[in-house]
């Protein structure tokens, strides 16, 4: 028996449709040593009523499930809190919990009769829940760009200075231990500002951040002032040349220190987003130690080098909250971010060449040696049949990066995702499996044929 940790994230929906003991089986095919779900309850809904799935993903995912739910690999469904939530811990909270409804009292003991199923059966079970954000959030409590404008974004979440979100996720939490004391622990996803597009990588300049950073000493205007200007060269002044150093085989190191160099204020923005991440993570620990959850175990899930740089994910001094952290081998928004970021930098610096501007992109995100691709089109969201586009040495490059930066202070436990073909799928799998992470985790069970699992326990108990 191994004790090299793999999990997978089972959404509430598959534990309904397959069952309990259907869920262990496939788990145990796997070699699964933990599994994630949501505190959700769905049912089927007609058409345009509730949330498709699986969701949009980019803006215009062409995801279908492997596994069907409720016979199909896509469809409407509607769902509800999997308890009844307790309005008093949020009495003093501007945001209320999900509410519960007729699904919750006819679905919901299943998912604290599947949480005590899986710990009997041997696995540890972790709840999967946003990392800073609430329901129905206002946009006082969204990420703001150094002009104060909500920026263009693929992920809604909020921003991790903001005392309203607080408030609500210690009452979260609070909650969901009161309901399923026996969980083993949480993976909040996203403690960290994501950067799919181009203004998402300029947040966050809220009110809220404002007072957070001048109370430890950072100088928010000096800083705001400074990174508004470097926004502005992104929107309007970028040139071929600019783009020459980070489309060479050289791949711009040293035009990025350069760089670094000319605007030492957006420096000290990323150390000022590191230390905004790293605070979040040490508010997760002490909700969960406060609500009583001693012991419980806290995993994060963020996005990989180098983009963390820009995230501001930390994973050294994460270490100091955090039992692991799994970096998102999520290869399909890789590509994508080129395309996202590509075309306004395109829209904004009329004469960028498109070839050279791919190839700096590509070398920026560390998509591989060489570009996938010459063309913006080349970047597109692959197709539920197509390969992602990512080489082996830039996936092994990124994990290497991870654990070598998280050092001995907690595991590595990257995640890759079961969206894509089969046997690009098993290609990803694989090359995580052989890495040096200390584990590894799954998203999502819904993208996992009963090939794929099979192939999946094959290959786990191989390298482990």
């Amino acid at each position: 028996m191994t004790t090299r940790p793999l999990g997978i994230t089972v959404l509430a929906d598959f534990v309904l449709n397959e069952g309990v003991d259907g869920i262990l089986c496939s788990l145990d095919t796997a070699g699964a040593s933990a599994v994630a779900l949501n505190p959700t309850v769905t049912a089927r809904a007609a058409e345009g009523q509730g949330s498709w799935q699986p969701p949009s993903d980019a803006g215009s995912s062409p995801r279908l499930f492997d596994r069907p739910l409720w016979g199909k690999r896509s469809l409407w469904v509607r769902s509800a809190s999997s308890y009844h939530p307790d309005a008093s811990l949020y009495a003093d909270c501007p945001y209320r919990p999900r509410p519960a409804n007729d699904l919750t009292d006819a679905h919901g003991e299943a998912i604290g009769t599947f949480i005590d199923a899986a710990l009997s059966n041997g696995l540890e079970v972790y709840f999967q829940v946003s990392g800073q954000s609430a329901p129905s959030m206002s946009d006082d409590d969204r990420p703001r760009l150094p002009d104060g404008r909500v920026p263009e974004r693929m992920a809604d979440t909020g921003c991790l200075a903001s005392a309203a979100i607080r408030s609500y996720l210690r009452a979260y939490v609070k909650d969901l231990l009161q309901q399923y004391p026996q969980v083993t622990g949480f993976r909040p996803d996203w403690p960290e500002y994501p950067c799919y597009k181009l203004e998402e990588g300029f947040q966050d300049f809220s009110h809220h951040v404002k007072s957070w950073a001048r109370e430890r000493g950072f100088a928010f205007d000096e800083i705001r002032a400074e990174v508004q200007i470097f926004y502005d060269y992104l929107h309007g002044s970028l040139r071929n040349a600019d783009l020459e150093s980070l489309a060479s085989p050289e791949r711009g190191g040293f035009a990025r220190l350069a760089l670094l160099r000319g605007y030492a204020g957006v420096f000290e923005w990323l150390r000022l987003k590191a230390a905004l991440s790293v605070d979040m993570l040490k508010f997760w620990r002490e909700s969960i130690d406060e609500a009583g959850g001693c012991g419980k175990k806290l995993s994060a899930n963020a996005f990989m080098p180098p983009l963390t740089l820009l995230t501001g994910f930390d994973f050294r001094a994460a270490a100091e909250f955090c039992d692991a952290a799994s970096p998102k081998l999520y290869t399909m928004h890789w590509t994508v971010m080129v395309e996202f970021w590509g075309r306004r930098l395109l829209e904004s610096n009329p004469g960028l060449d498109e070839g050279l501007l791919v190839a700096a992109l590509a070398n920026v995100f560390d998509l591989g040696d060489a570009a996938p691709g010459h063309c913006l089109d080349d970047f597109h969201y692959p197709e539920p049949d197509e390969p992602h586009p990512v080489s082996d040495t830039a996936q092994l490059r990124r994990v290497r990066q991870a654990t070598l930066l998280a050092g001995s202070g907690m595991e590595i436990t990257p995640i890759v995702h079961g969206y894509g073909p089969h046997h690009d799928f098993v290609r990803r799998f694989d090359l995580l499996a052989s890495s040096a992470a200390e584990g590894a985790w799954i998203n999502r069970y819904g993208y996992l044929s009963d090939d794929k699992l099979r192939e999946v326990g094959r290959i786990w108990s191989a390298a482990s």
